[in-house]
């Protein structure tokens, strides 16, 4: 059931069942969801470059809306000029092995190139479905903590919006994030610490009454989760309604991991594929809770040393730690640590083959690897690996 243009879903809390229109967490302590997702009716639609009205295909969308293209699917922007948008989406995937050189052809894989958004990370799903939440509600001021990516994403969204925006970041942030920051008109706040003291201080940030400012949280806002469950719609519409067998995701706060997690399950309801893939997490060794929690410390830290390169994932208490874990039972799937020693290795094929990533997109395709060799997943598999931020971002 869709909402009428201009009213805003409400929310529900999963834990205690509370309902409400609108908070960054329930009074519980729980992470929030939308209360009424929705979940369409009829066949898959078909992908064209045209006016739907002028194409000649039975229950056709318009490509050129990129990710809006799958506004049946989202809970967000019922009203199109509510949208805050930059055409971002519809990412390519592509052939792993086309070209690659070295060893790099043993990925076996298709990658789904996350880092051509408009800002360099799949944040931008996020953020776009964020925005157009906030600019249905209403909201002047943003504020979100972010290690980099996801504090470009909102300031960018939210410079196109005409919302005020303040990220709070950490004090080593690197200074290409913090400049995209700046540049969108946002206000980096730099706070000393752990990645936890960044969330800390934002949270304290907030405000209350009038001049209360709106979180924008990657980890905590429901309508971040809409955005990213785009990347199951886009990789099961290019793959002609066809599920993987696997993904294999970064794992930090699992904004992609739960999303594409959130987006399959919602195309097996509608009937649009059949199977949920499997789901696979890379964590950052030394800060791989979810590993830790699996599969004991040894196997969260397997060199003992703290992966630094892998700097975009290094979250040590997710927020929706509980799910995350379920996801993965669900799908039986598993998550796995990724040393920085193997993170670099993985880099550099990555570069070699053509895909100029960050560092923390190359914890996937070693995981992948580690996964292979393990037996987890098998030769014929059929696996999609997104590479989720641009090597521009140095």
């Amino acid at each position: 059931m869709a909402a009428a243009p201009g009213r805003p879903r409400a929310l529900r809390c999963p834990d205690c069942g509370a309902t409400v229109s609108d908070r960054w967490r329930c009074a519980c302590g729980a992470p929030l969801e939308f209360a009424d997702p929705p979940i369409p009716d009829g066949d898959a639609p078909t992908l064209v470059a045209a006016d739907p009205d002028a194409a000649a295909v039975s229950n056709a969308r318009d490509a050129r809306n990129g990710l809006w293209a799958f506004e049946s699917l989202l809970a967000v922007g019922d009203d199109p000029a509510d949208r805050v948008t930059l055409g971002e989406g519809l990412t390519p995937l592509v052939d792993a092995d086309a070209g690659a050189a070295g060893d790099a052809d043993d990925w076996d894989a298709a990658f789904k190139l996350e880092y051509v958004f408009p800002t360099g990370s799949f944040k931008d799903r996020g953020a776009t479905t964020t925005l157009t939440r906030a600019r249905e509600l209403g909201v002047e001021r943003v504020v979100e903590d972010s290690s980099g990516n996801a504090g470009a994403a909102i300031a960018t969204y939210a410079a196109r919006a005409g919302i005020d925006a303040a990220v709070y970041v950490p004090a080593d942030a690197k200074a290409s994030k913090l400049r995209a920051i700046r540049r969108a008109g946002a206000e980096p706040v730099r706070v000393d610490g752990s990645r936890a003291d960044v969330t800390e201080a934002c949270v304290a940030a907030l405000g209350d009454g009038d001049d209360a400012a709106w979180y924008a949280s990657h980890a905590w806002n429901p309508a971040f989760f809409e955005g990213t469950a785009t990347v199951a719609y886009e990789i099961a519409a290019q793959r002609d309604w066809n599920a993987p067998d696997a993904v294999v995701t970064p794992l930090g706060h699992g904004t992609l991991f739960l999303g594409a997690y959130r987006g399959f399950r919602r195309l097996q309801r509608a009937g649009w594929i059949d199977e949920v893939p499997r789901l696979y997490g890379a964590q950052a060794a030394g800060i791989a809770p979810v590993v830790r929690a699996l599969h004991g410390a040894d196997a969260a830290d397997p060199e003992g040393q703290h992966n630094a390169a892998a700097d975009g994932i290094q979250i040590a208490e997710p927020v929706r730690m509980g799910e995350i874990r379920d996801a993965i039972a669900d799908t039986g799937g598993d998550a796995v640590a990724i040393t920085e020693a193997a993170t670099e290795r993985e880099l550099d094929r990555l570069h070699a083959a053509g895909f100029y990533t960050e560092p923390t997109c190359a914890v996937a395709p070693a995981a992948l690897r580690r996964l292979r060799e393990r037996g987890d997943v098998a030769p014929g598999d059929d696996v999609v690996v997104p590479l989720t931020g641009s090597g521009l971002k140095g």
